[in-house]
């Protein structure tokens, strides 16, 4: 990735790149989903402290060059699901549970979980919600699920429930639990202690996520005790966002896009080059994006990247988002973390490219990056973060 510099600059771009048609679905081959959505509000110049853009250079002769960002360039998204995805959809019995493991599956391979322990639309013959719970691997090799009665759930429930699911399954217990919300963080890092087990509250739990929006479709609507209309009772949090802390400060960032065929190439050399950051399953994700597809990101630069990026590797990154109306860039972090990342001179011009910018990330499905480099002359990125904006579950 890498070429001739490009910034962003305060005067609108004379022209405009074009941005293929991405096509996004949940892949049908373990489980079936409805089609993905995105949601939300770009912007620009300065860094918390500082203000101004940063080129972003990614090694040369060995990538495409990152695009700046330029507004009134985005096509309308296409997302579809197969047909497939639904075919025996009927024959699922809402009732059931689940307990399965791949059988091509190392289970020693299995060392991090995500998990929701949480009530559903669904009523027992008693009147009083079913609380359920959802275990998977990000690859969808392990699942499993058990309903509940509302009058047992606590610790020492969902701790027992794992040690089944370890013997059930033959699988060790998990190295990491990921968790997406807030109000079960009591019972599930209680539980997960007293098994030695990593809590992680994140909402990088995407195959979980996507898994329980289809559930929702396939299961839960057609479960005898379904609640039409029923509000989740643990609704996911949203909060006013913080200062950011003085150890994430950058000096400059910009508005980028790069070739979907560069974001490949960059996470799968994330372990070979030791960059700290994260990419995603996008096979598993089902997302189908043409390589020459320009994905919008945010590069961040500084002259402490390394430990910049190091300290970002341990937040569990989520998404960054544009928001127009207090002309700010918000880094989302853990579960409900949101912090003030970067803010901007509000103009016509900025608000231009910050709405164009989270328009590009909706024609991607949510699909986005962002990369710390270490200075403007930089050919490398010590991070690089592949991120997806979802919507939350129904449930």
């Amino acid at each position: 990735m890498c070429g001739s510099r490009s910034t962003i600059t305060e005067n609108p771009p004379s022209s405009s790149h074009c941005l293929s048609m991405a096509t996004l679905s949940f892949n049908s081959t373990r489980i079936k989903s409805p089609s993905l959505q995105s949601h939300k509000p770009f912007s620009k110049s300065h860094f918390s402290t500082k203000p101004n853009n940063v080129p972003f250079l990614f090694p040369s002769k060995t990538h495409p060059q990152l695009h700046r960002f330029k507004p009134n360039s985005i096509s309308e998204s296409s997302v579809s699901v197969p047909e497939e995805a639904f075919d025996d959809a009927e024959e699922d019995d809402p009732t059931s549970e689940l307990s399965y493991l791949d059988s091509e599956t190392d289970p020693s391979s299995v060392t991090e979980w995500e998990l929701d322990f949480c009530s559903r639309p669904i009523l027992d013959i008693r009147g009083k919600k079913i609380w359920e719970l959802v275990v998977c691997d990000s690859s969808l090799s392990l699942q499993y699920t058990k309903y509940f009665p509302n009058n047992v759930i606590n610790s020492v429930t969902l701790k027992d429930a794992m040690e089944t699911i370890s013997e059930d399954l033959g699988v060790p217990l998990p190295e990491k639990v990921r968790f997406f919300r807030s109000q079960m963080q009591t019972i599930i890092t209680k539980s997960c202690k007293e098994l030695g087990i990593k809590p992680v509250p994140s909402k990088r739990c995407l195959s979980l996520l996507l898994w329980l929006e289809e559930r929702y479709e396939t299961i839960y609507m057609r479960h005898p005790g379904f609640q039409k209309g029923s509000k989740p009772l643990l609704a996911l949090d949203n909060p006013f966002p913080m200062e950011l802390p003085e150890n994430l400060f950058g000096e400059k960032w910009a508005f980028v896009q790069l070739p979907f065929s560069a974001i490949r190439e960059e996470i799968s050399s994330l372990d070979e080059r030791f960059v700290f950051g994260a990419g995603l399953d996008l096979d598993l994700l089902g997302i189908e994006v043409d390589d020459n597809t320009l994905i919008p990101g945010l590069a961040v630069a500084s002259s402490r990247a390394k430990p910049l990026a190091a300290w970002m590797n341990g937040l569990e990154v989520c998404s960054v988002e544009a928001d127009t109306s207090r002309g700010c860039l918000i880094l989302s972090v853990g579960i409900s973390t949101r912090y003030v990342y970067a803010t901007y001179k509000k103009t016509p011009t900025s608000k231009s490219e910050a709405e164009a910018w989270e328009a590009a990330k909706k024609a991607c499905g949510g699909l986005h990056f962002l990369a710390i480099q270490e200075d403007l002359d930089s050919d490398d990125c010590v991070g690089f973060w592949l991120l997806l904006d979802l919507p939350p579950p129904p449930v």
